[in-house]
C-alpha cells in the first residue's frame, strides 16, 4: 500500500506541475487578450471623429431653392463630411435622408452632443390636367449639378477594347462642311439593330498610374448624341444634338438611360486612401473650385460617390540660399482644399473641388480628410 501511495502522490505531483504552465500560459492568454479588447475600443474611440461645430453656426436652418448638403453641412460643422456623425434619422419622416426645400434643420443636443434634426415644410404641389397631385419639389443635390451633370451621364471612362470595338463614323451623309446637329452619317460596325440611341465620343487622354505606369482607363470626349435610323453596313444615323464638331473615326458607345443617385451622403472614407489626381477636366493647368478632376483611385480601392478626400500640394525642391553648401531642400505637402468623389469606375474616379484655399495642380496627393 505504501508503494501504491507513493506512486499516487508521484502522479498528483506530475499533474499539478503539468498543469502549472498551462495557468500560466492561460494568464498571459487573457492578460494579452485584455489588452487586445481595450486595444480594439481605444481604435474604435480614435475612429469616431470629434465633431465640432463652426463659430457663429446657426440653431435653425430654413432650406432654400439652390442649396446644398454640402453648403448646409458647413453651416454648421467646421468638417462638413462629419455630416453622418450628427444627422437625425427621424423614421417618422418619410425619406429622412432626403431635404427638400421649405424645411427647417434644428440643432438639438442628446446626452452632450450635437445633433440635427429636420422638420418637413409645406410641399409645393399642383394639379396635372387629369386633377392628379404632382410634387414640384425636389430634393437638394450633395453638391451643385452645374458642374458635374455632364460627367454624370455623358462623359465616360472606358476601357481599350470598348473603344476600339465600337462602330464608328464613316463619312457624312451629304456635302457639308461642317457635321453637326441636325445632320446624318454613316456609320460601320454595327452588330444587330436592336439598339437606336448612341453617344458619339472621341479618344481622349489614356488614363495611367503616374507612379506605377499601369494603363487605368481612356477618357471618352462626349461629342454628342445620335439615333439609329436605318441599319445597315453602314447604317444611317441621325445627329440630334452635338457639342462640336462630328469627325470621321469618331466612336459610338450605346446610350443606356441610368438614373444617377445625386443625394449621395458626404463622408470620410472609412479605409487609408492615399491617391492622386491625375486629369483635370476643361484642359487647364491650373485647378480651383468647381472644377471636375480625376483621381487614380476606384472601385476596386473602395471609392463611393460622397467620399471626401483632403488635397495636398505636392512641396516645391528649393535651394537653400543661406547654407550653400547644403543640399536642396524639399519642403513639406501642404493642405490646399477638399474634394468630393461623384462618380467611380472600376479605377478611377470623377472628384469635384469643393473647397480651395489656393492653387492646386494635376499630381497633388489626396489623402483621408
Amino acid at each position: 500500500m505504501p508503494h501504491i501511495n507513493r506512486k499516487l502522490n508521484q502522479t498528483d505531483e506530475s499533474i499539478v506541475s503539468n498543469m502549472l504552465p498551462l495557468c500560466a500560459a492561460k494568464r498571459i492568454f487573457m492578460r494579452n487578450f485584455v489588452f487586445a479588447i481595450s486595444l480594439f475600443f481605444t481604435m474604435i474611440t480614435g475612429f469616431a471623429a470629434e465633431v465640432e461645430l463652426k463659430n457663429n453656426h446657426p440653431q435653425k436652418y430654413l432650406v432654400q431653392k439652390g442649396d446644398t448638403l454640402w453648403g448646409i453641412s458647413g453651416k454648421f460643422l467646421k468638417s462638413p463630411w462629419l455630416w453622418p456623425n450628427v444627422w437625425y434619422a427621424n423614421p417618422q419622416v418619410k425619406n429622412p435622408h432626403l431635404i427638400y426645400p421649405g424645411d427647417s434643420i434644428t440643432l438639438v443636443y442628446v446626452d452632450g452632443k450635437p445633433q440635427l434634426r429636420i422638420a418637413r415644410g409645406r410641399p409645393h404641389v399642383k394639379l396635372s390636367p387629369s386633377g392628379r397631385v404632382v410634387a414640384l419639389n425636389r430634393p437638394i443635390p450633395t453638391i451643385g449639378l452645374a458642374s458635374i451633370r455632364p460627367f454624370l451621364t455623358k462623359h465616360q471612362i472606358v476601357d481599350k477594347n470598348t473603344l476600339a470595338k465600337a462602330p464608328y463614323i464613316l463619312r457624312s451623309a451629304g456635302e457639308h462642311l461642317i457635321t453637326g446637329a441636325g445632320d446624318q452619317v454613316y456609320v460601320r460596325g454595327h452588330k444587330s439593330d436592336k439598339h437606336s440611341d448612341f453617344l458619339i465620343v472621341r479618344k481622349g487622354q489614356v488614363y495611367s498610374d503616374p507612379f506605377t505606369k499601369e494603363v487605368l482607363g481612356y477618357e471618352a470626349k462626349y461629342i454628342g448624341d445620335s439615333k439609329m435610323i436605318r441599319y445597315g453596313d453602314p447604317a444611317t444615323h441621325y445627329l440630334s444634338n452635338t457639342n462640336r464638331e462630328v469627325l470621321i473615326g469618331d466612336r459610338l458607345i450605346k446610350f443606356i438611360q441610368t438614373q444617377y443617385n445625386d443625394n449621395f451622403i458626404p463622408h470620410a472614407p472609412k479605409m487609408d486612401i492615399k491617391g492622386h489626381i491625375i486629369a483635370v477636366m476643361e484642359g487647364v493647368s491650373q485647378i480651383g473650385q468647381h472644377q471636375v478632376v480625376v483621381i487614380n483611385k476606384g472601385k476596386r480601392d473602395g471609392m463611393q460617390a460622397g467620399h471626401v478626400l483632403a488635397i495636398y500640394q505636392k512641396g516645391q525642391t528649393v535651394k537653400d540660399t543661406v547654407n550653400k553648401k547644403s543640399k536642396a531642400v524639399t519642403l513639406p505637402d501642404e493642405r490646399a482644399g477638399l474634394l468630393m468623389v461623384f462618380r467611380t469606375f472600376d479605377k478611377l474616379s470623377y472628384a469635384l473641388i469643393v473647397k480651395a484655399t489656393t492653387n492646386m495642380h494635376v499630381l497633388d496627393s489626396v489623402v483621408n480628410p
